[in-house]
């Protein structure tokens, strides 16, 4: 996906609302969003929003010193969402169709996002929970995502959020339950960038338990190809499909050949705009394979 114009202004409050969460220093937060301002100027539009965002991003970090503005609200959702699991977990056995009720809450969980809403609650999150839950997506495209998930040996997993991959869990357990024998490899960022997954935060929630787990090399919030690392690329091309959560890898892999399962809400106009919903709606989005087919 290209950047739009729209991109702009929300990477320019993003970039002061990570200098607010490094330091208090006012000059400090003068040098980031002129940073920021100078780096969307020059900016491509034909790159992905991701590409802009790892800029502004690291100059948070050089200009503040701090690697991991998020890290404390990450772990704090983290450990909410965690406690949230035995109910969730029940809640999806007692479903007349598990597979279908943890895919809605692997998409609930994307509400999660603190580039979009740094202010978000636990309520947002348990609203989040009871919307998804009641959603019912096009019928197609979760039978599409059944029988490619049944006829797929390897499966990459992109994980957008930290705490969302509590769901994320649940819903990869069931994969795994429903589909075996399946290899799901979850994908984390390479470092850390707004409150993206990271290794270091899938380990906290357990992925490993479920899936291989890898990074993509790359410090943007979303997977650009170009700069992700030769073992993402392994994984890409020996997976059977590829599951995509979140705007940031919706904006990154949305032409890979791949048949690609995006799971997502359509958090601003610029996402809805490409795909062709509304803003707010939940999505699940099927891709199929181009006319090269897969390379799994």
């Amino acid at each position: 996906m290209r950047t739009y114009l729209d991109c702009i202004p929300c990477f320019v409050r993003q970039s002061l609302e990570a200098a607010r969460l490094a330091s208090d220093d006012e000059n400090l937060h003068r040098k980031i969003l002129e940073r920021a301002l100078k780096t969307a100027a020059a900016w491509d539009y034909s790159i992905p929003p991701p590409g802009l965002g790892q800029g502004v991003h690291r100059a948070i970090r050089e200009l503040s010193g701090v690697d991991d503005p998020y890290g404390e609200t990450k772990t704090r959702f983290t450990g909410y969402l965690m406690e949230l699991v035995p109910e969730l977990e029940q809640r999806v056995a007692r479903a007349d169709d598990p597979f279908l009720a943890a895919l809605k809450l692997a998409v609930a969980g994307n509400v999660i996002d603190f580039g979009i809403n740094i202010h978000l609650t636990r309520s947002d999150i348990d609203r989040a929970v009871e919307s998804a839950l009641a959603w019912e997506p096009d019928r197609e495209s979760v039978e599409a995502f059944r029988n490619a998930l049944a006829a797929s040996a390897k499966i990459l997993y992109a994980g957008d959020n930290a705490g969302e991959i509590v769901f994320d869990k649940l819903f990869i357990r069931w994969i795994n339950e429903l589909f075996a024998p399946v290899e799901v490899t979850f994908v984390a960022r390479g470092c850390p960038i707004l409150n993206d997954v990271t290794l270091e935060d899938s380990r906290r929630a357990g992925i490993e338990e479920v899936a291989r787990l890898i990074d993509n090399g790359s410090d943007a919030p979303g997977c650009l190809l170009d700069d992700c690392s030769a073992e993402f690329h392994a994984a890409l091309d020996e997976a059977g499909m590829v599951i995509s959560k979140g705007q940031g890898n919706y904006e990154t892999l949305s032409e890979i050949p791949h048949q690609t399962f995006f799971l997502l809400k359509a958090k601003c106009s610029c996402i809805a705009l490409d795909i062709g919903v509304a803003e707010g709606d939940l999505i699940l989005l099927h891709k199929p394979p181009d006319k090269t087919g897969n390379p799994a």
